[in-house]
């Protein structure tokens, strides 16, 4: 992998496992003033969301470095694309449309794709 792999993979994974990390301990009072749409969603859901983008960063990191499935990082962030693709469909169906952090994040998600799969 290329140094704009790890920079760029680096950067989406620490926020995903953030954001992730947020989602699956924080009560809906305290994700409520950073995520406007938490109300929108079952608790379980949203657990489940935090579990995935947790998976996802992991998914980003192991298995380059460990060389174990390397096929898994294009998947993840595939999955990220994807991922925000839903998100910008949720935030324009509701009363939040700020979703220039989710249209920033696909991009990177996007990149990190083209990145990972480069020779």
């Amino acid at each position: 992998m290329n140094i704009a792999y790890w920079i760029v993979a680096g950067l989406l994974a620490l926020f995903y496992f953030y954001a992730g990390t947020l989602k699956v301990i924080r009560s809906r009072d305290h994700l409520r003033p950073m995520m406007a749409w938490v109300d929108r969603m079952p608790l379980p859901a949203l657990r489940a969301l935090g579990a995935v983008e947790i998976l996802g960063a992991a998914g980003l990191i192991l298995p380059p470095l460990t060389g174990t499935a390397p096929w898994l990082a294009p998947a993840a962030a595939v999955g990220f694309v994807l991922l925000q693709t839903g998100a910008i469909a949720v935030h324009l169906t509701g009363e939040d449309r700020g979703i220039t952090l989710n249209v920033g994040l696909t991009a990177t998600a996007a990149v990190t794709v083209w990145l990972a799969t480069r020779p």
